[in-house]
C-alpha cells in the first residue's frame, strides 16, 4: 500500500489536547490522513462492585465541556473527531474497516481497565499497526536514570534522583493538517441526559468554578502564573480551604490529558525567567513530581495498588460497615471538620488537598474502614480523578503504600490549624445548603 492511501485514528482517552500531545504529533508527523475518535465508554457509568457509579455527574458534565472543546481544537487543524456513546471494541473497529485506517495512536496506559479496553479493540484490529506512545509523565520513562522495577519505595529518593539529573522535554506543537484531512462527521456529543445524569447548576460556593477543556485549562495557568502572578505565593496558600487561588488548582484538567505536566512545568520556568523564582514556583514543579511518581509506582506495581494489602503487603482488619461508610459520605461522623469536607465533596465534585488527606485518614485509621471504598467514593465523586494519584494517595493514608512512617491526621487539630476560625466548616455546615 502507498505511504499516499495510509490512514492514522488517533484513539483518545486522557489526553484531551492538541497543545502538547505527543500521541497527535507523532500521528501527525507521518503525513498520512488522520481521524480522531473518542468514545464515551458505558462502563465509565456504570456502578462499581462498592455500590458507586464510576463517574458521577461532576466529571461526566467536565468530560462533556472539555470533548467539546478538543473538537473545536482539532477542527482547528484540520482533524476531524468522532465521538461516539458506546463500546470501544463496538466502535473502533468499524471504523477503521469505514476509513481504511492502518494505523491506530494512543497514550499509553498500564492500568488494568484502560489495557483490558485496548485488547478488546486489538483483537478486532489486529491486522493494523498500533503505537502506543508515552503521553502522561513529566519525565519520559526513557530518560529517567533508574530501572522502573527500581523505583524507589520513598518519595523523596524518587524525587532526588530525577530533578537535578533528568532534563524535562520540551512540549511539541502539531501543525495544522492540509484541508483535504477533513472527513464528513455526523457524530453528536452526547448532552448530559444522554449519560443517565440531570443537568446542574455550579454550587455557589465551588473552589473549582471552571469548565473542562484545553482552552479552560491554558486560561487558568496563563491567570494564575502570569495575570496574578498568585504562583509566586502557592506555597504559603496550597493548603486552604476556601476559594478559587488557594491552589492552581489544575488537577483536573490534568487528570483528563487536557493539559500535560510539561506545559505547566515550562511555563513555570517561563514565570522564573520574566518575574521570580522561589520556594512557591519550586514547589508547583515539586507537586508535578508527586504525580509522576505514583505513575512510577502503579507501573512498578501494577494491579496491587488496587488490592486491600497495597503494595506493602500488609494485613490489616478493615471494616466494611455501611452505617460507617454512610456517616462518613454525608458528612455526620463526629468530625465536623471531616464533616464540611464530605459535604463540600458531594454539592461541588471538589475537595482541597487538606481534606483530602484528613478525610481519608479519618475513614481509614479513625473508622478503621476497607481504604478500597473511600478510594473508589473518590473516583466516583472527584472532578479531578487520577487514578495513579488516587490510589497512590489513598494506600499512603491507610498504610499500605509509600508512607513508611503509617501515619494517622488528628482530624481536630488540623481543622484548628487549617480552619482557625470555623470558617470553611461555616459554609459546609450550614443546613440550609443542603
Amino acid at each position: 500500500m502507498q505511504k499516499t492511501e495510509m490512514k492514522n485514528l488517533v484513539w483518545f482517552r486522557n489526553d484531551l489536547r492538541t497543545t502538547d500531545n505527543t500521541v497527535l504529533h507523532e500521528a501527525c508527523k507521518t503525513g498520512n490522513k488522520i481521524i480522531g475518535v473518542y468514545c464515551f465508554d458505558p462502563r465509565h457509568f456504570e456502578i462499581d462492585k462498592f455500590g458507586f457509579k464510576k463517574t458521577e455527574k461532576f466529571r461526566a458534565k467536565f468530560f462533556i465541556e472539555t470533548i467539546h472543546d478538543l473538537k473545536e481544537q482539532l477542527h482547528q487543524l484540520n482533524i476531524d473527531l468522532l465521538v461516539f456513546q458506546d463500546l470501544p471494541e463496538t466502535v473502533i473497529p468499524k471504523i477503521c474497516e469505514e476509513h481504511h485506517i492502518t494505523d491506530i495512536y494512543l497514550q499509553k496506559e498500564w492500568t488494568k481497565e484502560e489495557v483490558d479496553s485496548e485488547k478488546l479493540v486489538k483483537s478486532k484490529t489486529e491486522h493494523l499497526n498500533w503505537h502506543h506512545i508515552n503521553n502522561q509523565l513529566l519525565f519520559h520513562p526513557e530518560d529517567i536514570n533508574f530501572e522502573i522495577a527500581k523505583t524507589p519505595q520513598v518519595f523523596t529518593m524518587f524525587r532526588k534522583k530525577l530533578e537535578k539529573y533528568v532534563d524535562v522535554r520540551q512540549e511539541l506543537i502539531t501543525e495544522k493538517q492540509v484541508e483535504d484531512n477533513r472527513i464528513e462527521n455526523n457524530t453528536i456529543i452526547p448532552k448530559l441526559a444522554d449519560l443517565g445524569f440531570k443537568d446542574f447548576e455550579m454550587h455557589p460556593h465551588s473552589a473549582f468554578p471552571f469548565k473542562g477543556g484545553e482552552t479552560e485549562g491554558l486560561s487558568r495557568l496563563n491567570d494564575y502564573f502570569f495575570n496574578t502572578k498568585k504562583l509566586g505565593f502557592y506555597k504559603k496558600t496550597r493548603n486552604g480551604l476556601i476559594g478559587v487561588d488557594y491552589s492552581s488548582k489544575f488537577s483536573p484538567w490534568l487528570a483528563n490529558g487536557s493539559i500535560s505536566s510539561r506545559t505547566i512545568y515550562w511555563n513555570v520556568k517561563k514565570f522564573e525567567k520574566e518575574h521570580f523564582k522561589n520556594q512557591s514556583t519550586y514547589w508547583l514543579v515539586f507537586e508535578l513530581i508527586w504525580r509522576d511518581y505514583f505513575k512510577y509506582v502503579s507501573m512498578k506495581h501494577g494491579n496491587q495498588i488496587f488490592k486491600l494489602e497495597g503494595i506493602l503487603q500488609k494485613d490489616y482488619d478493615w471494616s466494611t460497615s455501611q452505617t460507617k461508610i454512610d456517616k462518613w459520605i454525608n458528612g455526620e461522623t463526629q468530625s465536623d471538620f471531616v464533616n464540611a469536607n464530605m459535604n463540600e465533596l458531594k454539592e461541588t465534585g471538589w475537595m482541597s488537598n487538606r481534606g483530602r488527606q484528613n478525610v481519608a485518614s479519618y475513614f481509614a485509621k479513625e473508622l478503621e474502614l476497607d481504604w478500597r471504598i473511600g478510594a473508589s467514593y473518590f473516583e466516583s465523586l472527584l472532578l479531578d480523578y487520577d487514578v495513579h494519584s488516587n490510589y497512590g494517595n489513598w494506600m499512603y493514608v491507610a498504610g499500605v503504600g509509600n508512607d513508611p512512617r503509617d501515619r494517622k491526621f488528628n482530624v481536630q487539630l488540623q481543622a484548628e490549624r487549617y480552619d482557625a476560625t470555623g470558617k470553611f466548616r461555616s459554609i459546609w455546615l450550614q443546613p440550609s445548603l443542603f
